[in-house]
């Protein structure tokens, strides 16, 4: 019962960041902005918003295949580490580089306690 609570916690936790995000990723000039200034184009932005999206109906829909979570997983923990070391290599500040970590740290949770 505990392990399940520690699943349904770290998800819906790295769910909410990863909606939050993936909504930003869309709507915010800041963030476009951020992304045009680490010469991404928008292109990329959008992207990765749409896989942020993907990714947590992948980990909340209990019928998604195992396989199918795993990826999500595989990717989420890529993205949040690339984030981490752009926002290191551009100088940002300390909790730009934390975000990025603490998504992992939930992310590591949820698949060592999941459900499946």
């Amino acid at each position: 019962m505990k392990n399940k609570w520690i699943y349904w916690i770290s998800t819906g936790l790295l769910s909410l960041m990863m909606l939050g995000s993936a909504t930003a990723y869309f709507t915010s000039a800041e963030v476009m902005e951020n992304f045009h200034k680490m010469g991404f184009q928008d292109s990329f932005r959008i992207e990765l918003g749409i896989a942020k999206l993907l990714g947590v109906i992948a980990l909340l829909v209990p019928v998604v295949p195992k396989m199918v979570k795993e990826w999500a997983y595989a990717g989420f923990g890529i993205t949040f580490i690339s984030a981490a070391i752009l926002h290191v290599s551009v100088g940002d500040p300390t909790s730009a580089v934390m975000m990025p970590l603490i998504a992992l740290a939930l992310l590591v949770t949820s698949r060592v306690f999941s459900l499946n």
